[in-house]
């Protein structure tokens, strides 16, 4: 990663946490995204929010995209066979909470080769209606060719359904053959 792009990178992430801070954190994780983190996050937010009395069904909601997100990561984390790489088969994750909405925060390592196609998938999802999100799930499941890792759209397309709102991505350049994706979705506390 070359100093322009630390930089930048560094500026995004100031920037990010300035728009965050009117939101309360409840969980961050940087590191190797197992099965075993999914369940501890999921434990962790759940413990969380039985104690403040949130809803039953704003927590499943929470906790579906949570793990699809988490399920995301790690079938598009891309690790470039390098164990010294500044990001490589890691990802971050971050939950926070406003008040009138969660957020689901996730970022990993794609290639570049990649973003096009990740491009044109999420500005789809985030141009169809309910309707239009559930043919595309239909589809995508008949057709079960929609990323060559398997499924990750259909995570995209199911957290546009169950939440209700659009898909937030950012590409952030590390060097000529990778960025950092970041995709924040966002579930509302009021029904």
């Amino acid at each position: 990663m070359d100093k322009h792009n630390v930089k930048g990178f560094l500026e995004f992430v100031y920037d990010f946490y300035r728009s965050m801070k009117a939101h309360e954190i409840t969980l961050v994780y940087e590191g190797e995204i197992t099965h075993q983190i999914t369940k501890a996050f999921t434990s962790l937010t759940e413990s969380n929010m039985a104690k403040q009395d949130e809803s039953n069904t704003v927590q499943k909601k929470v906790f579906h995209v949570m793990v699809e997100c988490l399920q995301n990561i790690s079938k598009h984390a891309d690790t470039f066979g390098s164990d010294d790489y500044l990001f490589a088969g890691r990802g971050i994750f971050m939950v926070s909470k406003g008040s009138e909405d969660y957020h689901v925060t996730t970022g990993n390592v794609i290639e570049n080769r990649k973003i096009e196609e990740l491009t044109e998938m999420l500005e789809e999802i985030n141009s169809l209606d309910k309707e239009g999100l559930k043919q595309l799930y239909k589809k995508q499941m008949r057709e079960g060719r929609l990323s060559e890792k398997g499924g990750a759209g259909l995570g995209f397309i199911d957290i546009a359904r169950k939440t209700g709102n659009q898909l937030e991505y950012h590409f952030l350049p590390i060097d000529e053959t990778s960025s950092f994706f970041l995709l924040s979705s966002s579930i509302s506390r009021t029904l």
